[in-house]
């Protein structure tokens, strides 16, 4: 009776937090005297944004001729694309230590049939706390396997998963094995050693994916496993390799790359640097490990997560920051402050904005329609006080998605306001 009770009490409290999503664009919409951040490097100062029907129909530096329904004076604030989450669970899961509502990995080692879109909870209580910082897209990825499924990219602000959907299974996650083993010591130091299954758990890789591209031409009987292969050998789909130490690296991308395989991206990537000149020759972007995490050593560099984004930037190579880890879902809308992170350690600061609007896009395949503010393209942006990349004046007063103009409220922001009042209160009593 009592796990009932829980279980009622835990549905009321997600039911009841979340804002009801913002309605459909009906005015033409001016925004002006904006700071405006492209999101491809340039930025426009004093500039102007009008968009109708879900649409940017203009961006400049001076007012537009044509007449908009409604006008928002920014007074000097600044106007940046819409953040985009990649390998993010937001949507997968609500509370860890309740099984019920985590729902980003099935049973099995090779899983490339499971989609992560049906899956995603729109009315999620995390999700909408993403949106006070300007992440307002995210690529909700499956976890766990050795092929966890394929990711979907979802706006952040829907009645259901159908109305979140930006574009389903745009690919394939690989978890490549570790060639070592990590053990810790009483007294805390950390100590490696070779992974004795690693060649057991490469061949089963290999022989999954030879079975794959052996039953495509002649796919009888079916079989759902072998099918979910088909758009990625044939280019239509990404496969997103997912290894960090130089040895995973290079071994996952010779594999793929013996392949064909046309797209593919690595994620996490933290000795990435290791292998700039494969990561080159194959034209590979990463998806990089955000830089708020330990380092792997007691003897490695304790910046050097700080300081990989502008090795792999001025290699010339395609970034964006992945940010799975620790409580990944909450610290999801710390995105904008990663990218502050890697530029206060030597990426500039505009290029460290593309990293989490154009380059993201990119990397997904949507850059056609979000990532930067331009001309036709979807009108999801947001505006800010100040610098979105520095927790400190990154304050929120208005955001869109398609035009459409969504709540910056959560359950966080009323609990905020709720007991600043009670201090109040208790100030004036004394």
């Amino acid at each position: 009776m009592k796990k009932i009770f829980l279980l009622f009490f835990i549905s009321q409290l997600l039911v009841t937090g979340q804002q009801t999503p913002g309605s459909g664009q009906y005015e033409s919409i001016l925004i002006e005297n904006a700071i405006i951040h492209i999101g491809d490097g340039t930025v426009i100062k004093m500039g102007y944004v009008g968009f109708q029907d879900g649409k940017i129909k203009y961006v400049g530096g001076t007012k537009p001729e044509n007449k908009y329904d409604k006008s928002i004076n920014t007074n000097g604030a600044h106007l940046y694309p819409g953040l985009i989450a990649l390998n993010s669970t937001l949507g997968l899961a609500e509370i860890d230590a309740v099984r019920a509502t985590r729902d980003y990995d099935e049973i099995g080692p090779f899983l490339p049939h499971i989609s992560s879109s049906i899956a995603y909870n729109a009315e999620s209580k995390v999700v909408e706390s993403m949106r006070m910082n300007g992440v307002l897209i995210a690529q909700t990825t499956p976890r766990g396997g050795i092929i966890s499924g394929k990711s979907s990219i979802m706006q952040l602000d829907a009645w259901n998963w159908e109305d979140a959907l930006i574009f389903k299974n745009v690919g394939i996650h690989l978890n490549w094995p570790t060639p070592y083993t990590y053990k810790r010591s009483s007294n805390g130091e950390r100590t490696i050693e070779k992974n004795k299954n690693y060649i057991k758990k490469v061949k089963e890789i290999k022989d999954f994916f030879k079975s794959s591209k052996s039953y495509l031409p002649n796919p009888k009987p079916i079989n759902l496993e072998y099918e979910a292969m088909r758009n990625m050998f044939n280019g239509n789909e990404i496969i997103f390799l997912h290894a960090n130490s130089s040895k995973q690296i290079q071994d996952g991308i010779l594999f793929l790359s013996s392949l064909k395989i046309k797209k593919i991206v690595l994620v996490g990537g933290i000795y990435s640097y290791k292998q700039k000149d494969l990561l080159i020759k194959n034209k590979i972007p990463i998806v990089l490990k955000h830089p708020h995490n330990l380092p792997s050593f007691v003897d490695e560099d304790p910046k050097i997560r700080f300081r990989n984004a502008k090795k792999l930037v001025d290699a010339g190579l395609l970034v964006s920051i992945d940010v799975s880890g620790s409580m990944e879902r909450m610290n999801s809308r710390n995105l904008p402050f990663y990218a502050g992170s890697f530029s206060a350690y030597g990426v500039d600061k505009e290029n460290a904005l593309r990293m989490i609007t154009l380059n993201a896009a990119k990397i997904l395949g949507i850059s056609g329609n979000y990532g930067s503010i331009k001309v036709d393209k979807s009108a999801t942006f947001f505006i800010s006080k100040g610098d979105a990349l520095d927790m400190r004046s990154n304050i929120l007063e208005y955001a869109f998605i398609d035009g459409r103009k969504v709540s910056l409220e959560s359950h966080q922001t009323k609990l905020w306001k709720r007991y600043l009042q009670k201090g109040r209160n208790n100030k004036n009593k004394r």
